[in-house]
């Protein structure tokens, strides 16, 4: 494209989705980690912007850029806008943009609808933490929170884990649930799927435990997991501190991020001198220390998990890097593709 043609592609989530179709996600995100890892990244803070509707409710707006080096070579950042409460009047709890930039002019070359690819990518992080940390036969699967985010992970849980012979789900809303359900059968056919009627019961059964709900307060006691669990934190607060704690090991995805944040779980236990950081010279005193982030582990920096007794939490604040190499991707193919609409300036 010509640095003077004033046009931006436009890619739709129907554009979104059919060219994810053609992409392996693990696969790429591993490479975002690779690359993220080996410091060829630029990771600024979110912007975080909270505030009151008129219906008393709390809204936000998070604007996350990054830029991606190494093969990727490319900048930009989403835009994800959330209301829980949208919910409770059957409208999607998020929507969003994802910007693409111009590397040498810095002009916004494209935009394409966010929510389909972070959901993707979220769940993506989750499979490759599983690759490196999941016991060796992974049986059985359960997922809190049956949104959008949700049905990404039971979709390509399908896909990732071969073993997986189970999946159980929970959710307030028993419909999310039921909607997540028929999802997989249009997946697969060959998994056994139990809708459980509370989250303990859900927990308690499963290898894997993957929280993805929109709870600000936590709910999941140490107690209810098996040995040998790997509970993924996907919405950051609905485990207890004293999983943090007691855990066998703890992953993150980027310790700068979760130690710059204020709101959610992870950085208020680093705020009250109770968690550090994995390369934290003097934490205080009786801290407890991230094991790792999940570059370490595919960067081969760290063993991962020592037996299949452990329980590891996976706590993923989620990078834009993830959405800028998914992103670019997506670009480049539908470039390749003629997919999408050029739209003046």
């Amino acid at each position: 494209m010509s640095y003077l043609t004033p046009k931006i592609l436009y890619l739709t989530r129907a554009d979104v989705q059919a060219i994810c179709a053609e992409i392996d996600p693990i696969a790429l995100i591993a490479e975002v980690f690779r690359t993220h890892g080996t410091g060829e990244s630029i990771l600024p803070d979110e912007a975080y912007l909270g505030w009151q509707n008129g219906r008393s409710e709390g809204v936000r707006s998070l604007n996350m850029p990054a830029y991606l080096g190494g093969k990727f070579h490319a900048a930009g950042t989403k835009i994800i806008n959330s209301n829980p409460a949208n919910l409770k009047q059957a409208i999607p709890r998020a929507s969003g943009l994802t910007l693409l930039f111009d590397t040498e002019t810095a002009a916004v070359r494209c935009i394409m609808e966010a929510p389909y690819l972070s959901a993707l990518r979220t769940a993506s992080v989750s499979m490759l933490a599983l690759r490196f940390l999941g016991c060796a036969k992974i049986h059985s699967l359960c997922i809190i929170g049956n949104g959008i985010v949700g049905t990404a992970h039971l979709e390509l849980a399908a896909k990732a884990v071969p073993t997986l012979e189970r999946a159980i789900l929970f959710d307030v809303n028993p419909k999310a649930a039921i909607a997540a359900a028929s999802a997989l059968q249009r997946v697969t056919g060959s998994i056994e799927i139990e809708l459980a009627e509370n989250p303990e019961d859900a927990v308690r059964l499963a290898d894997v435990v993957i929280a993805a709900t929109a709870v600000t307060v936590g709910y999941i006691p140490y107690a209810w997991l098996k040995p040998g669990t790997v509970a993924i934190n996907v919405s950051l607060d609905d485990f207890l501190p004293e999983v943090f704690f007691k855990a066998d090991m703890l992953f993150v995805d980027d310790w700068n991020l979760i130690r710059a944040d204020s709101h959610r779980m992870l950085g208020r236990l680093y705020r009250e001198g109770k968690v550090a950081g994995p390369n934290e010279t003097a934490p205080p005193p009786n801290a407890r220390r991230v094991d790792g982030e999940l570059a370490d582990l595919v960067l081969g920096r760290h063993q991962g998990r020592r037996s299949e007794e452990e329980i590891v939490l996976v706590n993923p604040f989620g990078l834009a890097i993830e959405d800028v190499g998914f992103g670019s991707r997506v670009f480049d193919i539908a470039q390749a593709r003629g997919l999408g609409k050029y739209v003046d300036v």
